[in-house]
């Protein structure tokens, strides 16, 4: 087998392809809920803490030598982007587990009742 069908094998196989299209909409979602962090929410919870502190940016916090502030304003976001990710993926969970009760609703019918179905019907059309 040749290097290059290898790779095409490799390439085109779903999880590949399914997992290729997962990274290229992660990454635009995380530029949307980067936004939303560094645009919206972090300033609604940061400015009145700075104001408080006498510090106009977070950026600039320090004791000393220790500039403190970029670490604090890092773990700050961080924080701030797993519960906006909680949030999203408890709604996602809702939904499928929705869909799934649904889905338990919807009879299924045995092989042998399948069958029954369908010799009824092909009667009912003759």
């Amino acid at each position: 087998m040749s290097l290059f069908k290898q790779f095409k094998d490799f390439a085109l196989k779903g999880n590949v392809i399914e997992l290729s299209v997962a990274v290229v909409i992660g990454a635009a979602f995380g530029g949307i809920v980067n936004s939303i962090v560094a645009d919206v929410i972090t300033p609604l919870i940061l400015t009145p803490a700075t104001k408080a502190a006498g510090v106009a940016d977070i950026d600039k916090l320090a004791w000393g030598a220790v500039k403190y502030g970029k670490s604090l304003a890092a773990i700050i976001q961080f924080i701030v982007i797993a519960f906006v990710l909680f949030i999203v993926i408890q709604a996602v969970n809702k939904v499928k587990i929705a869909e799934n009760e649904a889905a338990k609703k919807q009879p299924t019918l045995s092989d042998i009742e399948q069958l029954l179905t369908e010799i009824r019907d092909a009667l009912k059309n003759k």
